[in-house]
C-alpha cells in the first residue's frame, strides 16, 4: 500500500486538524452521494420510444412538487406532444390525441431565479405570459435556448430537470412534420403519445 508522506507529517504534527479535514471532506461526499440519490427520476413511455429525466427538487422544489403530484394523479398518461418546433423544443401536458384540453387546475409559481438555464436536454415549464401561470405543461429543449433564461431580473421558464436517456427519441420527435390543427401550430401530423409519466 502507498502511503502520502506529506499526509503522514500533518497527522503526526496535528492529529486533531487532520482528522477535521479528512471528517469533513467524508461528509461532503456523502452528502453529494445521498443529495443525488435523492433526486427524482421519471419515464416517459412513449409510443416510438422512452425517455428517462432526473428531477432537481433542491433547485425547483415547488415546480417538481407539483410535476410529481400530477404523475402521481396520471394527468399526463394519454396525453400527445402537441407542440413540435425543429431546432427549438417540443412541447407537451396539456392535450389530448384529439386536441382536448386536460385542466390539471394547479398553478405553479415561476422559479427561473434559480438560474438553471434552458440548455439542450433540459425539461421546462410551458407558460404564458404571465410568469406565474405554469401548469402541467412542459417542454424539452432541443437546443440551448439562452433566451428563455433567468435574466436581469425578468422571469424565464423555469428549468427543473434534465434528460438522461432517449435524447435520440427526442430528436426524432423534433423532425416529424407539423400542421395546423384546430387552430394550434405546430401540431405533430404523427400522433406522438405519452402512453405513461411515472417514477423510476
Amino acid at each position: 500500500m502507498l502511503y502520502n508522506p506529506i499526509k503522514i507529517r500533518i497527522f503526526k504534527g496535528n492529529p486533531s486538524i487532520t482528522c477535521l479535514v479528512l471528517f469533513s471532506l467524508l461528509f461532503l461526499a456523502l452528502s453529494q452521494v445521498t443529495q443525488a440519490a435523492e433526486n427524482p427520476k421519471i419515464l416517459i413511455t412513449t409510443n416510438i420510444g422512452n425517455i428517462e429525466a432526473t428531477l432537481l427538487p433542491e433547485r425547483a422544489p415547488l415546480t417538481v412538487a407539483n410535476f410529481l403530484q400530477l404523475v402521481e394523479e396520471q394527468h399526463y398518461d394519454g396525453l400527445i406532444f402537441h407542440r413540435v418546433i425543429a431546432n427549438f423544443m417540443i412541447q407537451a401536458g396539456g392535450y389530448t390525441p384529439q386536441l382536448e384540453y386536460r385542466d390539471s387546475g394547479k398553478l405553479v409559481r415561476n422559479e427561473s431565479n434559480n438560474r438553471l438555464p434552458n440548455a439542450r436536454g433540459t425539461i421546462a415549464m410551458a407558460r404564458t405570459a404571465d410568469p406565474d401561470s405554469a401548469s402541467a405543461q412542459f417542454y424539452i429543449n432541443v437546443k440551448d435556448n439562452k433566451h428563455l433564461d433567468y435574466k436581469d431580473d425578468k422571469p424565464g421558464y423555469t428549468v427543473f430537470g434534465f434528460v438522461t436517456k432517449g435524447m435520440e427519441i427526442i430528436e426524432q420527435i423534433e423532425l416529424v412534420d407539423t400542421h395546423i390543427k384546430k387552430g394550434m401550430p405546430a401540431v405533430p401530423e404523427q400522433t406522438i403519445l405519452m402512453t405513461s409519466v411515472t417514477r423510476i
